[in-house]
């Protein structure tokens, strides 16, 4: 790199002596010799001399840094990589890494009436304070990066001021909204959350001391969550010693929503005159975990429905300790409480020490159930299911089981030949766009939750937190019977992984485009990569990180395809996918999801699947 450097510099001062008019237009950054990018296309032909193509989808993940950008950054990251926090925007910017945006300055002041459209990464703390009526409203609010808002202390002590949150960051990976202190110390008002964080991915939104102390305020929750994929909502204190306040959650985290995790701790504590309605909650859900903690305990004249919960879901986890625990006139209904579902629930200390309670578990289906320190009196169980009648429902549940792997998200080998018409899963990157580091930085970065927090200054708590973390714990995990791994930080690391496992002849594919995603496809040809024999691979799936991180692994025993996929009515060429066929599934969980969509179990069959758009996969190279 100093070679190089000095002798760009050269250059350049030669250069500056021509006549201006007589210059040549500078080079683009991409084809310079001397950036990073072009360093690492020279080591990719040292270290795989066959002259295979550079991939399009792999040369547009390298670090775009400038030559001065990388020597700067490079030299910070040599001395002491912690540093490079201090030049975290510029760093951020120059490397197109994924960092947390800054908030900017608190919205504090107000009009009666506002509207935020399409807006995202803003700080709205202070904001409504002591505002009298009017209506604040955000619609389309966050788009497609990582966003990250607070509403801390949003509208306290305000009195009839309305807020509404319309179809509230749709379609995010990650996103992180903190309702902090919101509406504390209100009276009346009402807010309304409608289509609130739908289709997202590892959303994580938290609602603490919401409403407290308030009086007489109302919150709708529509279509909160449908569609999700590993979310996480928290309320806590949700509603704590308020008067008269409402809340409905209808329908809540349901419409084929994955494992979202609902916390409600100490929700509507010490209220007086709360009501609280949870209709069509985790419905069709997969893997919904709903806790509620210490909920309504201590309050007078509450009331708290569930109205076709959890109906139809797969293997919830639902925890309720405490739950209106030395309540007065307290109210709460069950009613057709987890039909068709599997899952278990636990009741703890569940009306305990209530006074005039009236806890009604009606049409309850669930099997596994613990009830433990519940009033004596005061609770009704009509039409509740017990073990030996839940078992009627067994057999209907297990056609909703194969709703929860997406359709054709794994397929035989059988299905790869000309002529085959399948359903294709959604093969988009969801994940927001980011590049390699060059190995001068990244290897510089501790690979370590601490580090890579401090660096890029990620807030504690936060989705992107939980997904450094999530990606460090793969990284660190010890490989599987039989497999080869690494997490390779840098592209550098990625062809020596590749190179080390397969051998120097080797190339990389995936699938061209994300054509035909969620609808039906028709195989054309359809081509075997090494002749179609049973081969050995490099898998390498990309992990949420600020900067590019990929999980390599090495795949035995599996086929790899080429496949024209066409449209069904034209015909017509619309994408060129990549499969890989798994032969050996002998060491498979047998509760994976391929084993779900097409039965019978581990080692039985062969499992198929596409490459998706951001992952690839790295063979030996066909002869010439």
């Amino acid at each position: 790199m100093d070679f190089y450097l000095i002798l760009a510099i050269l250059i350049s001062l030669a250069l500056s002596t021509t006549a201006a008019e007589n210059s040549p237009a500078p080079a683009k950054s991409s084809s310079n010799p001397f950036t990073e990018k072009a360093a690492l296309l020279r080591y990719w032909n040292r270290k795989i001399p066959n002259s295979s193509r550079h991939p399009q989808f792999l040369v547009s993940k390298l670090t775009p840094l400038s030559i001065s950008d990388a020597a700067k950054f490079s030299t910070i990251a040599a001395s002491d990589p912690f540093k490079l926090s201090s030049s975290l925007p510029s760093f951020c910017s120059a490397a197109a890494l994924l960092c947390t945006t800054e908030l900017t300055p608190s919205l504090a002041s107000h009009p009666s009436d506002s509207a935020f459209s399409s807006y995202e990464n803003s700080n709205f703390s202070n904001y409504a304070n002591t505002a009298s009526e009017g209506l604040s409203s955000f619609k389309n609010y966050f788009g497609n990066e990582v966003p990250l808002s607070t509403f801390n202390r949003y509208g306290h002590d305000s009195g009839g001021h309305n807020d509404s949150f319309a179809k509230y960051g749709p379609g995010n990976v990650d996103t992180g909204a903190n309702f902090t202190s919101y509406g504390a110390n209100s009276a009346s008002g009402n807010d309304k959350f409608n289509v609130y964080a739908n289709s997202t991915d590892g959303v994580a939104l938290g609602f603490t001391n919401y409403v407290t102390n308030a009086s007489g305020r109302i919150a709708g929750f529509v279509h909160y969550g449908d569609d999700s994929n590993v979310g996480q909502q928290i309320f806590s204190r949700y509603g704590k010693d308020g008067s008269g306040t409402a809340s409905d959650f209808t329908t809540y985290a349901h419409k084929y929503s994955n494992i979202i995790e609902s916390g409600f701790s100490h929700y509507g504590e010490n209220a007086a005159g709360n009501v609280d309605n949870f209709k069509t909650y985790s419905e069709h859900a997969n893997i919904p975990n709903n806790h509620f903690e210490s909920y309504g305990s201590g309050t007078t004249d509450g009331t708290e429905r569930f109205t076709t919960y959890r109906h139809q879901s797969n293997i919830g986890d639902d925890s309720f300790t405490s739950y209106e625990k030395d309540g007065i006139f307290g109210t709460a209904e069950f009613n057709n409480y987890g039909n068709e579902s599997s899952g278990t629930d636990a009741f703890k200390g569940y009306g305990e020490n209530s006074t005039y309670g009236n806890i009604t578990f009606k049409s309850y289906f669930e099997d596994d159930t613990t009830f433990k320190g519940y009033a004596n009196t005061g609770i009704d169980f009509k039409s509740y299911h017990n073990s030996s009648s839940a078992k009627i429902h067994t057999e209907s549940r297990h056609p909703q089981v194969n709703q929860r792997v997406e359709a054709g998200k794994f397929f035989r080998e059988s299905s790869l030949k000309k002529g085959t018409v399948m359903p294709m899963p959604d093969i988009h990157d969801r994940m927001q766009p980011r590049s390699f580091l060059p190995r001068s930085i990244a290897g510089k970065i501790p690979l370590s939750v601490t580090a890579v927090t401090e660096i890029f200054k990620i807030p504690p708590g936060t989705a992107m937190a939980k997904a450094v973390a999530s990606t460090v714990a793969d990284c660190e995990r010890l490989p599987s019977r039989g497999e080869t791994k690494r997490c390779a930080t840098s592209a550098e690391d990625m062809i020596d992984f590749a190179v080390s496992t397969l051998g120097s002849n080797v190339e990389v594919r995936s699938s061209t485009n994300t054509k035909g995603s969620k609808g039906n496809i028709l195989i054309g040809e359809v081509k075997g990569v090494n002749g179609g024999n049973i081969t050995e691979s490099v898998s390498c799936h990309q992990s949420l990180f600020p900067y590019l991180v990929y999980y390599c692994h090495s795949v035995p025993r599996v086929r790899v395809y080429e496949a024209e996929i066409l449209a069904v009515d034209s015909k017509e060429e619309i994408n060129h996918g990549i499969a890989i066929c798994h032969i050996d599934t002998s060491d498979w969980s047998p509760n994976h999801g391929a084993f779900v969509a097409l039965g019978p179990g581990p080692g039985k069959i062969e499992v198929c699947h596409w490459i998706y758009e951001g992952d690839m996969t790295w063979t030996v190279r066909d002869p010439a």
